[in-house]
């Protein structure tokens, strides 16, 4: 529940900090006082939109703090530790903050941590769910209806489960439909890459064919240059003319080791000659057996010719390098195996399809018959209430309009709709056609109530949703709003003096001027405080023995 509620800087509010108590708990002030400052205040905590004109005049930011006990809230709780934000020290408690700038920006925390509005938000709404005076008009729309009939009968594990298998539906029938119209498209691409992968096999190109043809070529080119060149290194090497190197070099070798005496000099020459003559020897043999191999050979030309022209055309073709065909041809591959691949990933995705549509299916049906089962039991409770609200001829109707299966929905395999009837005989129809602004607002406050009744959030908030009503049907809202608190905390902005006195704890929200400026001030009342508070509310500022009696009575009556 909501324990403590510190205001700075905002609006007319300079401090403010209020303690809360289980119960219910009563705000009630002037006319224009700001009694839906704090709420204003406490909807900020809780993710709610912020501009640069809530913050006080002359302050530089708003900052606001909200203190719950989350021990008895579960939801809260595993929220907060898969979230990593859960409190270090074991109290139970949970601090939400709001710090607005001047600019209008504006920070949240929770724990001390920086979060998103999102998540301020998603944990808000396990914390405090506010009803205001203007909730009404959103009756007018069928949105509010499935979301009020779900949320005081259908299971909540069953909700997630259908919009879990909804979500993975939509996704799975949107990549089915990419699928399939890639598929057209992939038709005509696959012929193509067939086509460009059968020319490309047909040439039957080889690792590295290009490099060692353009060699060959080189040397076929040049044939007679080159035969010409080894058989005029092989006669100075080593041919029948006896001035050739390899005589030469023997001559020399034979003048030397003649020598009588040798120094140490003489002998290294000589091992350079003789390592130099066998390395001649070795060339001279290799230019024989070079020259004996070799030939011109010019129709191994014209074969070699002919095969790089083609290499070269179709590496044009494909904007390559003609090194580079192999690849293209292992890319070309790769692609017509993901597109041949695909119709097995459109089987699957199609497989998919069927089980996620019994799934969604059967938990919708589940919800279906919550709902059918809720909305007699909801009907029955509110028209109830609208009897004792003053309207004993008012009838709600909880129609359940069929959708199309075929079609996932997220909320399910109907369409909530809720229609009244305010007249005997009268035929129920929407709210929208049928109700008047007042009728409306009590018809708003009875589903409130009844809902709020099966809410498993803790803490409650009125605000002014008794507007339009007196008397002996405030009263009765009064006691209805008491009850309630007997199960979870209840907080009432309310101008209505019988609802005022059924409360258990009562706030006023007064305003003064200070330094030339209006501010806003919340104070809890004594109990002698409440008798004066609820008279003011009866009969205004002059308070009178049968104003003040009366009140006497309204509180004491509790």
């Amino acid at each position: 529940m909501l324990q403590q509620l510190s205001i700075q800087n905002y609006a007319t509010v300079d401090t403010l900090e209020i303690e809360f108590k289980a119960g219910m708990s009563v705000i009630s002030g002037e006319t224009g006082a700001g009694k839906s400052i704090m709420l204003g205040g406490l909807g900020l905590t809780l993710g709610d939109r912020a501009d640069k004109g809530i913050v006080r005049t002359g302050a530089k930011k708003a900052d606001i703090c909200a203190a719950f006990d989350i021990s008895n809230i579960p939801a809260a709780q595993k929220w907060l530790s898969e979230n990593d934000l859960e409190e270090e020290s074991d109290s139970g408690s949970c601090l939400l903050r709001r710090v607005v700038n001047a600019d209008g920006r504006s920070k949240g925390y929770i724990n001390g941590s920086p979060v998103t509005m999102a998540s301020l938000k998603s944990l808000g709404e396990m914390l405090l769910d506010i009803h205001s005076q203007h909730e009404h008009q959103s009756l007018l729309h069928r949105a509010t209806h499935q979301r009020l009939l779900d949320d005081f009968c259908v299971s909540a594990k069953h909700l997630a489960a259908m919009q879990t298998t909804y979500k993975q539906w939509q996704k799975n029938a949107q990549l089915i439909n990419q699928l399939s119209n890639r598929s057209q498209e992939d038709s005509a691409q696959t012929q193509l890459l067939s086509y460009q992968l059968t020319e490309l096999d047909e040439l039957g190109i080889a690792v590295d064919e290009v490099p060692k043809l353009e060699a060959e070529f080189k040397s076929l080119n040049h044939a007679d240059e080159t035969v010409a060149s080894v058989q005029s290194a092989l006669t100075l090497c080593g041919g029948d003319d006896e001035k050739n190197a390899t005589a030469a070099m023997h001559q020399a070798l034979t003048a030397l080791n003649e020598l009588p005496e040798k120094n140490a000099r003489v002998i290294s020459i000589i091992e350079l000659l003789e390592s130099a003559s066998i390395q001649l020897d070795e060339a001279v043999s290799d230019l024989r057996a070079f020259s004996d191999e070799f030939e011109a050979n010019p129709e191994r030309l014209e074969q070699v010719n002919t095969r790089l022209g083609l290499l070269h055309a179709i590496a044009r073709k494909h904007k390559v390098k003609p090194n580079e065909l192999a690849q293209v041809i292992a890319d070309l591959r790769q692609q017509l195996n993901l597109i041949e691949n695909s119709d097995a990933e459109l089987e699957k995705l199609e497989a998919a399809d069927k089980q996620l549509r019994i799934d969604y299916i059967k938990v919708a049906g589940e919800i279906s018959k919550q709902r059918k089962k809720g909305s007699s039991k909801l009907t029955k409770q509110v028209n109830e209430q609208l009897k004792q609200l003053g309207m004993p001829h008012a009838s709600l109707e909880v129609q359940l309009l069929a959708s199309d299966k075929d079609k996932p929905a997220a909320n399910g395999l109907e369409v909530v709709e809720f229609l009244v009837s305010t007249n005997p005989g009268q035929a129920a129809k929407p709210l929208i056609k049928i109700a008047s602004g007042g009728e409306l607002s009590r018809i708003s406050l009875a589903i409130q109530v009844i809902t709020a009744q099966t809410s498993h959030i803790p803490s409650l908030v009125f605000d002014e949703v008794d507007v339009g009503i007196g008397g002996g049907v405030a009263k009765v809202v009064g006691q209805l709003l008491r009850h309630l608190a007997e199960r979870t905390q209840i907080l009432c902005v309310t101008h209505q003096a019988p609802v005022a006195g059924q409360g258990h704890h009562h706030f006023f929200v007064s305003k003064f001027t200070k330094a030339g400026s209006t501010l806003t001030q919340i104070t809890e009342l004594s109990e002698t405080e409440i008798v004066r508070e609820v008279a003011r509310m009866l009969g205004g500022e002059d308070l009178s023995d049968e104003s003040l009696a009366h009140a006497e009575q309204m509180v004491a009556s509790n």
